[in-house]
């Protein structure tokens, strides 16, 4: 193997392992005050947020806000399903069928 690219893999794992692991390190024996959880509980939802949100704006690199848009269609039902269950098995569940359904009748 070469060099290069031993080094380009090794330097990788570093960037992302780094910035995962330090603040478990630093943090893991100090209490934080409960403003600090209430705020990170809100991280997955904002992952999830910015990974989504494009890919159903834009299904084909262009912004696509109409209603003939099958992604932003079946997000609909599936974000109020989310909203009101609170269960993520079942937000996929309901995902899935909408989207399916979409492609079948449309």
């Amino acid at each position: 193997m070469r060099t290069e690219i031993f080094l380009t893999i090794i330097g990788m794992a570093l960037v992302t392992y780094l910035p995962r692991m330090i603040p478990l390190v630093v943090l893991h024996r100090l209490p934080l005050p409960g403003a600090v959880y209430r705020w990170l509980g809100y991280v997955p939802v904002a992952v999830m947020a910015a990974l989504l949100g494009p890919a159903l704006a834009m299904p084909q690199g262009e912004l696509q806000l109409t209603w003939t848009n099958k992604f932003i269609l079946a997000a609909l039902p599936t974000f109020l399903l989310a909203v009101k269950t609170r269960s993520l098995v079942a937000t996929v569940i309901a995902g899935i069928l909408a989207a399916a359904l979409l492609n079948i009748c449309l």
